[in-house]
């Protein structure tokens, strides 16, 4: 797990030291799940279809490349991305299950964690992924070379 308390004494128990439950400090956590929940949906969603934004902003070729390599590495290895660690620590310090009940987890959590995500269906989102990219990296590369022709 990602231990992300700064004290020694909240290393050991990150509640206050007289056991009462911090309503407070519990519901920021559960808010840090669900904003690393949805900037995970945001990457995939941009992982996926970024290569449609160069139509309008070119130089993200630099940021989308490697956020493609990325999610292509994640799904071709069977890793697990760090922000799904991120999200289930902040979960669990709210006193929550892996996936809470909140209207973000309960809308996008099936999307980001499919039931039944068996290998075989990393393949395919892994084909997805490409092939989804390869069309919108074609269709960028043709404009590109159809402006840069001379008028006839």
């Amino acid at each position: 797990m990602i231990n992300i308390c700064l004290r020694k004494r909240d290393a050991v128990n990150p509640w206050p030291p007289d056991g009462q439950n911090n309503q407070g400090q519990l519901m920021w956590y559960a808010l840090a799940a669900d904003a690393v929940m949805l900037i995970h949906f945001v990457f995939i969603a941009f992982a996926l279809l970024g290569s449609l934004l160069l139509f309008k902003w070119p130089r993200l070729v630099w940021v989308h490349l490697p956020a493609v390599a990325w999610a292509a590495y994640v799904e071709i290895n069977g890793r697990i991305c760090p922000l799904t660690g991120f999200e289930n620590q902040y979960r669990h310090l709210a006193g929550e299950s892996t996936y809470g009940e909140g209207f973000i987890t309960h809308y996008l959590g099936p999307i980001i964690y499919p039931p039944n995500f068996t290998r075989g269906w990393a393949f395919f989102a892994l084909g997805v992924l490409l092939t989804v990219n390869l069309i919108g990296y074609g269709l960028y590369i043709h404009r590109r070379r159809r402006r840069a022709l001379p008028a006839a």
